[in-house]
């Protein structure tokens, strides 16, 4: 008897790795520091007339412009882990290091919902794989942080079958993840668990020391949270805050017209993307907030959505150098 519980705690800490030892996501406020990180997103050409950089180019452009540390897709046009064998994974993890950056994380790209219609094949299991991939892949390169989403709600389906996938998505993620010290960071950004009291129980729910959160301001804003009710949802989710990526937008109004009535009628606001500081999402409350929790992890910059001023590398890169600008004003 004995023997066996010997046994099978010594696989528990080889499954979880390093994670158990992980630092706390927050300490005291007096431990806060501005931590700059770039996401690749920001030059990966996805966008409506936005630039497109290869890795090694992205890498440059980040030390150039002066950021700390940089965020790497996990997934193509970057750093898929079917383009990286093990030698290009050695290549890649010493140029980051000669240039004096920090790989801060993977972003990883999941949707634990997807297929929930097709009971027949595993998406979720399929999805944990992947995940299990880009935590190994992030570990060879010399991160111990993987991005990852929850799902997305789909219409027709019981939402509790699809938080349900979510949570043991999460479950089966996190323990592969751990096999390599991998700590994942969930972001508020799909539609499960979006609001920061349903993540707060999700993240219990899951209950694994490697699954914390990956808080941003962009979804509590959209949310229609005050400066208040933000800086009351960062206090809750302090536990579990090791990542934050900032990106700061405006609203258009659109209407469509009716001829019928000869007026127009209100739509959908669409958003696009403006320089830090100049548009709705309310940052010195967030970041502020950041800094009364001690925060300990880096804030992440991305351009992912149509740029104010247009997607060329002239304007990516004055929008990038703007969020640094921005950031300075809460070192002090």
């Amino acid at each position: 008897m004995v023997k066996s519980f010997i046994v099978s705690v010594c696989v528990l800490l080889s499954v979880c790795g390093g994670v158990w030892g992980q630092k706390a996501p927050t300490g005291n406020s007096e431990d806060f520091t501005v931590k700059t990180c770039l996401h690749s997103v920001s030059y990966a050409g996805f966008w409506r007339g936005q630039a497109r950089l290869t890795v090694d180019e992205f890498l440059v452009k980040a030390k150039e412009l002066g950021f700390d540390g940089v965020m790497l897709m996990a997934k193509r046009p970057h750093v898929s882990p079917l383009d990286y064998d093990a030698e290009a994974r050695k290549a890649l993890r010493r140029r980051i290091e000669k240039l004096g950056l920090k790989l801060v994380c993977l972003a990883g790209y999941t949707d634990f919902t997807a297929g929930v219609d097709k009971s027949g094949i595993p998406n979720v299991e399929i999805q944990a794989a992947y995940v299990g991939e880009v935590a190994k892949l992030a570990r060879d390169l010399g991160t111990d942080m993987v991005r990852v989403f929850t799902g997305y709600e789909r219409p027709g389906v019981a939402f509790d079958k699809q938080y349900a996938m979510v949570v043991q998505g999460l479950k089966l993620a996190g323990k592969e993840a751990a096999k390599y010290g991998v700590t994942l960071a969930v972001q508020n950004h799909h539609d499960i668990a979006v609001h920061h009291d349903t993540m707060y129980w999700l993240l219990k729910e899951v209950n694994l020391p490697n699954v914390m959160a990956a808080f941003d301001a962009w979804s509590p804003t959209l949310e229609g949270l005050n400066s208040g009710e933000i800086a009351r949802a960062i206090m809750k989710m302090k536990p579990y805050i090791v990542h934050t990526t900032a990106a700061d937008y405006v609203y258009l109004k659109r209407y469509r017209y009716e001829g019928t009535l000869t007026n127009y009628i209100p739509q959908e606001k669409v958003l696009r993307a403006v320089p830090m500081g100049k548009g709705i999402i309310d940052y010195k409350t967030f970041i502020g907030a950041l800094k009364d929790i001690g925060y300990q992890g880096y804030i992440a910059y991305e351009m992912c959505e149509v740029l104010d001023g247009g997607g060329s590398i002239e304007n990516l890169d004055k929008t990038a150098k703007a969020f640094l600008d921005y950031v300075k004003q809460f070192e002090d």
